[in-house]
């Protein structure tokens, strides 16, 4: 693996996949929560449909694919041929998986057996057109049970293994991308009955939004009321506080389903446009805070990083070429994901910044943990997460139940005092049910930092790899 180094790096240590030792995955002394105002920087990069087990299920010393004397010990039911398939190595770079909303992830769970996977993904397969959609590709085999390893994803392997992996990290709700990025920058997804009034919404992970009022207008294809959002996003917590943020969007075609359909055809992702994977436009606080300037296109953040001008707060939503998401390819989603760390590391507010890498929903993908019920809308399945910053523990896993909530979490109380988004104290009421960043289940990302630590050197991977070593059961 080609790794090209910058300023202060004298020696790289590139711990091998199959060879980490026991003390690099060891906790290490943490250190006090006060080091937090050394985080000047926040970087929260959403890719889109892995499961844990996918990527890092055979990656040392996690929660990973279960198995004894090398062999897996798992083997999930196939409805449609008879028999039941066990976890295999899947080099192949473009994958279907399987249908991901919340029926899906309640059939996928199967009150606990974890063995729904490829009866869904067989069934949501039926019917697809390939001429119409170029997920069914994979049509007559289900690719739910495959894994990577450093073969396929080597620079992610080597972010976990440079950096801190995360391997009870959870979607915050049981179904798809909507409601994924709805939590990320809101803590909740919800249907309101009537438009802008935020008294009015209830949890909805299946189809969130206003109520669709007459003459409302298209976009893409959709009502655009379908679109505002009437509850509280955390930016009004940041505008509130003078705190600084952008969300970067790289604009494109999403190819994610509404309605929990397997496939459909691409849509197109504009900056200004709320949609799917881009939803701040669409919330009334950006709108009457006047920041709905800050939802920039992704050459803003390369052009920020280089400069230095980062804000306090960054989202990066990718499109659907560089996402991961099937049919994306898994190659071009770690090369744009290594050229955005690229970017910040080899900028001059590496030496503040933490970033949080991890992907939206498991995307139909099999994974073996039973999720946590914090309330009625999640937690949902498991998915990877990694963090990258210059005083992120090396080489350790992160065991805590954790979900992206702790990214709200994280961001409240670096920047703003632990303010959190309640109804009762954020001076903007909502009907949300419960301030999801307290749930007792959630872990504290501070745990994934040694503050008392020199800050570590910068290390530029190559975004087109060699690939690593390959992984034994």
């Amino acid at each position: 693996m080609r790794r090209l180094a910058l300023g202060l790096v004298t020696t790289v240590v590139l711990v091998a996949c199959g060879n980490q030792s026991a003390a690099q995955i060891s906790p290490s002394p943490s250190g006090a929560a006060n080091g937090l105002q050394k985080i000047k920087h926040v970087v929260v990069v959403m890719q889109e449909n892995r499961s844990f087990d996918e990527y890092f299920g055979l990656y040392p010393g996690v929660d990973g694919l279960p198995r004894q004397d090398g062999q897996f010990t798992v083997c999930v039911p196939d409805p449609a041929n008879g028999g039941c398939v066990r976890p295999y190595h899947d080099a192949t770079d473009r994958n279907g998986g399987g249908p991901h909303g919340s029926s899906s992830a309640t059939a996928d769970i199967a009150g606990g057996k974890m063995d729904g996977f490829i009866g869904q993904a067989e069934g949501g397969k039926k019917g697809c057109k390939e001429a119409v959609d170029p997920n069914c590709t994979n049509s007559v085999k289900t690719d739910v049970m495959g894994y990577k390893d450093a073969r396929d994803i080597p620079n992610y392997w080597t972010y976990a293994g440079d950096f801190v992996l995360q391997d009870h990290m959870f979607q915050p709700n049981a179904s798809w991308s909507f409601p994924e990025h709805l939590y990320l920058v809101s803590e909740w997804a919800a249907k309101c009955a009537k438009q802008a009034d935020p008294m009015s919404c209830v949890t909805n992970i299946d189809a969130p939004g206003d109520a669709i009022g007459a003459g409302a207008g298209k976009i893409n294809g959709d009502d655009q009321a379908a679109r505002n959002f009437a509850w509280t996003s955390l930016t009004y917590l940041l505008y509130t506080h003078n705190v600084s943020w952008k969300y970067y969007v790289a604009e494109g075609t999403t190819p994610d389903c509404e309605d929990d359909a397997m496939t459909c055809p691409a849509k197109q992702q504009r900056v200004g446009t709320p949609d799917i994977w881009n939803p701040l436009p669409g919330f009334t606080d950006v709108r009457s805070d006047g920041q709905v300037g800050n939802v920039q296109t992704i050459d803003h953040f390369y052009a920020d990083a280089k400069a230095g001008n980062l804000p306090a707060v960054s989202w990066v939503t990718p499109n659907g070429a560089v996402s991961e998401h099937p049919p994306g390819l898994v190659s071009a989603g770690q090369a744009y994901v290594t050229s955005l760390v690229n970017a910040v590391m080899a900028g001059p507010d590496w030496s503040s910044t933490a970033i949080f890498l991890t992907w939206d929903d498991w995307g139909g993908f099999y994974d073996h943990v039973v999720p946590p019920s914090v309330d009625s809308a999640g937690y949902g399945l498991r998915v990877p997460g990694i963090v990258i910053s210059p005083y992120a523990k090396r080489g350790y896993i992160d065991h805590q139940v954790l979900s992206h909530d702790a990214y709200a979490k994280f961001i409240e109380d670096v920047f703003l005092g632990g303010q959190r988004l309640d109804p009762k104290t954020d001076g903007r009421a909502d009907s949300r049910p419960d301030v999801r960043e307290d749930a007792s289940q959630l872990g504290d990302l501070v745990n994934d930092f040694d503050f008392s630590q020199a800050p570590r050197p910068v290390v530029i991977l190559d975004p087109n790899p060699s690939p690593g070593p390959a992984s034994t059961p």
